[in-house]
């Protein structure tokens, strides 16, 4: 059995969602569920007793980053990335292959690996299969994902089929790779927005040994019915008997959709990039605390939320933080988003444990909804 295994507790008789747990060397956690981003072994703004606190349970760290800075070897040195910022419950780290595609002009794509410059100081650099392999088993990550390229939207079949033949390459030399008994890697599933490459891929992972999956290559710039769509298309080829991550998503709605598809897991920076911004996650929408209206508004961000911002200060306070360009409005901001995001997967694992998961569905984006259209 590998290190970080899933095991399915329920399905929905009404949809595809999944009630499950996952089991890693650092716990046993509740599927479905989001988890915040560290990317560069922090979660912006927050200690781990905050995220305790607000039940956390997978955090991400990214390879890319700690490659360039301050180093795998350092981490390793430290006794891993655990230990390293003092996080004791579940560890993911991603491949690094998203930020290196995401350089454009400043990399080159081979059979071999991905050549290029550091966003930091310009440094030829080279990650692949094996260098993101060794990388993640230097930090130490529960999870660990295999190196794939992320396909841009929009992108032809040509091009969209070359990219996933080539990624199915790289997971088979990840697997080679790797030599930690005590990590659970992850194949990515590519495809673009063809189902038939969905397929593909899916089928082509599942006859190598992974402990999970990752689905790769969704919310890069499509329209979300196209991306419910073929992530439904791809959710149906995949097996019931390993975890199912959709990366890169993290507003409620996706969520809920995509958990009535059959996810399980989910990261995204935006809960603490749009907190950073000024603005507070509602189960009705988006509430932009910066805006003038708040400037006398005593009440908290939302009143029916029990996070530590909202149990003591106001939208007024928070405004007139962010106003001043005070540090604690990006933390009380964190604090709430991150508290939000993790009381809905909650919310939702309850509601599929009770048999009401299309209720819970179709009530929130009723409400999510029609709210954002005002």
């Amino acid at each position: 059995m590998h290190a970080v295994y899933y095991e399915l507790i329920k399905e929905d008789s009404r949809s595809g969602a999944r009630l499950g747990k996952l089991h890693t060397p650092h716990g046993t956690f509740d599927t479905p569920m989001f988890m915040p981003v560290g990317t560069q072994a922090t979660v912006k703004t927050l200690t781990p007793e905050e995220l305790y606190a607000m039940k956390s349970q997978v955090i991400l760290a990214n390879t890319y980053h700690l490659f360039l800075r301050p180093g795998t070897k350092l981490v390793k040195a430290a006794g891993g990335v655990h230990k390293f910022m003092n996080y004791n419950r579940g560890m993911l780290t991603d491949s690094g292959g998203f930020q290196v595609f995401s350089l454009g002009a400043m990399r080159k794509i081979t059979e071999e690996g991905v050549m290029f410059r550091s966003h930091i100081d310009g440094s030829k650099q080279m990650l692949n299969p094996e260098v993101s392999i060794a990388a993640q088993e230097d930090i130490g990550a529960d999870i660990i994902m295999a190196f794939d390229e992320c396909i841009p939207y929009p992108a032809d079949h040509d091009y969209a089929k070359t990219s996933t033949e080539r990624t199915t390459r790289w997971a088979k030399r990840c697997l080679e790779a790797k030599t930690r008994d005590d990590q659970g890697l992850f194949g990515i599933v590519q495809g673009g927005m063809y189902p038939d490459l969905r397929r593909y891929s899916v089928e082509s992972l599942c006859q190598m040994d992974f402990a999970g999956f990752g689905i790769g290559g969704l919310s890069v710039g499509e329209p979300h019915h196209l991306m419910y769509d073929i992530l439904g298309q791809t959710t149906e080829h995949m097996p019931k008997d390993k975890a199912r991550y959709l990366m890169g998503v993290g507003t409620p709605d996706c969520l809920v959709e995509s958990v009535n598809l059959g996810v399980d897991m989910f990261d995204c920076v935006y809960p603490t990039r749009v907190a950073r911004n000024g603005t507070a996650m509602l189960p009705t929408g988006r509430l932009v605390v910066r805006n003038a209206e708040f400037h006398d508004d005593f009440r908290p961000i939302d009143e029916h939320c029990d996070c530590y911002t909202c149990r003591n200060f106001s939208r007024a306070y928070i405004r007139h933080l962010f106003k001043a360009e005070e540090i604690l409005a990006l933390r009380l901001l964190t604090i709430h988003n991150l508290h939000f995001l993790l009381e809905f997967s909650e919310d939702m694992r309850s509601a599929i444990r009770e048999d009401r998961f299309p209720e819970f569905r179709n009530n929130f984006l009723a409400n999510y909804k029609e709210k954002q259209e005002e």
